[in-house]
């Protein structure tokens, strides 16, 4: 039986359960384990009247290893999906090492005390993974993820040699509210207010976070305004195409986003460093995460479409060419088909797809891989059949900022 384990339960968990159980011949026993019990009853149920589907469900606090060890022990999954808090990325891998057990996830591991978004400490587990002969599968999201696959699959397809890449995320999804993250707040918060920080001329330039603004036209969007800031993929993609000059990713943020964001800043709010209140120590950021709206509700209320993509320059046959591949995702179409926003769909459908492509064994190599070293093709192609279809098309021009 090709069981999985799959740990979380927010938004994106949804949408990967979702989609595992509508394809029973791969998925035929899937246990989801999260810390919130209720949040896995509530999928459980909606499986159920979905698709006549029964799904297991446990309780678990990811960050004990020894109760990690003793659930996969009581499974035995194939594989571990790891959808929890990029803070538990380690925990969960030892959990593995220690059963026997393979492993994908969606996001690198971050420390909880510092906002840093490096794959250092997940790639030192490369020889511990090969020598077990297991496989673990880095960042089989959407970005990173499905942005790694198209940058693989442009240099196999289009290019002999990739000059300068630009990863373009744009959300112009509205959810109503003043001010809300379409995914978890903590870990959205702490990206989005850390260094910008891209690859140019063989060396890392940084940069104070959201100064960098560019108006670009997005696809079915318009006009929208896009800061440039680090995002984890940069790092692996310029790793495994060392022929990269410069290598950007940019992202959207509506004014009202950013004016509330500077506010919560500039009164402390954002910050990771534990205070003092009433005897109790308490971190603000997290704070603030249990007070503004459950990402996971956003569905319902949000309008509007995603355009997330690569936009690439490089060399065929001697002559300068730039691609840009994208996916249009509708919120409201989304929400339809998995009653989710198209954040999390974006980023559930890849988890899935890597995940059956580890348990088919057409991406299959023991050791610790990010996804743009196999062949992507197998992965477009599923992309295409599951509610994520892309276009590629050629600009007469490069970027010209």
């Amino acid at each position: 039986m090709n069981n999985i384990l799959v740990i979380g339960a927010g938004g994106v968990s949804s949408v990967t359960v979702h989609k595992m159980a509508g394809l029973p011949d791969t998925f035929n026993n899937i246990t989801l384990a999260s810390r919130t019990l209720k949040k896995c009853k509530s999928i459980q149920t909606s499986v159920k009247n979905k698709f006549n589907i029964d799904i297991n469900i446990a309780e678990l606090d990811a960050d004990n290893v020894n109760d990690t060890v003793n659930l996969i022990k009581k499974i035995n999954p194939f594989l571990v999906l790891n959808l929890a808090l990029p803070y538990q990325d380690l925990n969960i891998m030892d959990a593995c090492l220690i059963t026997n057990t393979h492993y994908i996830d969606t996001a690198n591991y971050e420390p909880r005390d510092e906002a840093k978004f490096e794959y250092k400490w997940q790639w030192n587990y490369k020889e511990k993974f090969e020598e077990k002969g297991l496989m673990a599968l880095l960042g089989s999201g959407f970005d990173p993820g499905v942005t790694n696959v198209y940058t693989a699959y442009t240099k196999k397809h289009l290019l002999d040699k990739i000059d300068t890449l630009d990863i373009l995320d744009c959300n112009d999804g509205d959810h109503g509210y003043p001010f809300a993250t379409n995914f978890n707040p903590e870990i959205n918060i702490r990206e989005i207010t850390s260094d910008s920080k891209h690859w140019e001329n063989k060396e890392w330039k940084i940069g104070p976070a959201l100064k960098n603004k560019i108006s670009f036209e997005f696809p079915e969007i318009g006009h929208k305004n896009m800061y440039l800031m680090y995002h984890e993929e940069l790092e692996s993609l310029t790793k495994h195409f060392p022929e990269i000059q410069r290598a950007r990713f940019w992202m959207t943020f509506g004014d009202s986003y950013l004016n509330h964001l500077e506010v919560l800043e500039n009164v402390g709010m954002t910050s990771i460093n534990p205070i003092k209140y009433k005897g109790i120590n308490i971190i603000p950021l997290q704070f603030l995460k249990n007070v503004l709206p459950d990402p996971g509700s956003l569905g319902e209320r949000t309008k509007g479409k995603t355009c997330i993509g690569t936009i690439i320059t490089g060399t065929k046959d001697n002559s300068e060419k730039t691609f840009y591949t994208y996916n249009i995702c509708d919120h409201e179409k989304c929400y339809k088909e998995l009653g989710s926003q198209a954040i999390s769909y974006t980023t559930g459908v890849p988890a899935m797809i890597g995940a059956m492509l580890m348990i088919n064994k057409i991406w299959f190599k023991p050791g610790v891989w990010n996804i743009e070293q196999f062949d992507p093709d197998p992965f477009m192609d599923l992309l295409n059949k599951h509610g994520l279809p892309h276009k590629t098309i050629e600009l007469n021009k490069k970027l010209n900022f």
